[in-house]
């Protein structure tokens, strides 16, 4: 009985290790897909200011409204703050917004890039997307004032 217990155990175990396997390969195109966007934005910012940067990374992109577009748009986010941070060089909130607002018009869904500002108590700067008015990557912690919408 017991050994029959242990074997169930592991079996499922190994089931366990071939589905992980299969999502992680099931994530890899998405993974692909960041980080050649992170490689874009980073040279588009280099060599324009950023609303041109923007637009050549939002050019392109597909007609027609997608199916859940708020749902995509969290699930993107989610997969580009967990990738980028694995990724060398600087992946801070501005980089991370670019790469998504990329991922998201290369799927139709509208965004914005907000960047923000506070004062006290010392100045700091970040930058998030939204879509639909919904903060798709994180705003902070802090309330920052809108500067700009892109």
């Amino acid at each position: 009985m017991r050994r029959a217990a242990r074997a169930g155990a592991v079996a499922r175990r190994g089931r366990s290790r071939a589905l992980s396997a299969l999502r992680l390969l099931a994530r890899l195109p998405l993974a692909a897909e960041i980080a050649l966007s992170c490689l874009r934005a980073r040279r588009e910012l280099a060599r324009a200011p950023i609303e041109q940067a923007l637009a050549s990374l939002r050019a392109g992109a597909p007609a027609g409204a997608p199916r859940a577009p708020l749902a995509q748009a969290l699930r993107l986010g989610r997969a580009t703050a967990r990738t980028l941070p694995y990724l060398p060089g600087d992946t801070r909130c501005l980089t991370r917004s670019l790469v998504l607002s990329r991922l998201l018009a290369r799927r139709g869904i509208d965004s914005r890039l907000v960047i923000g500002a506070r004062t006290q108590p010392a100045f700091l700067a970040h930058a998030w997307v939204e879509c639909e008015g919904v903060p798709v990557l994180d705003p902070g912690p802090d309330a920052f004032a809108r500067l700009v919408e892109l």
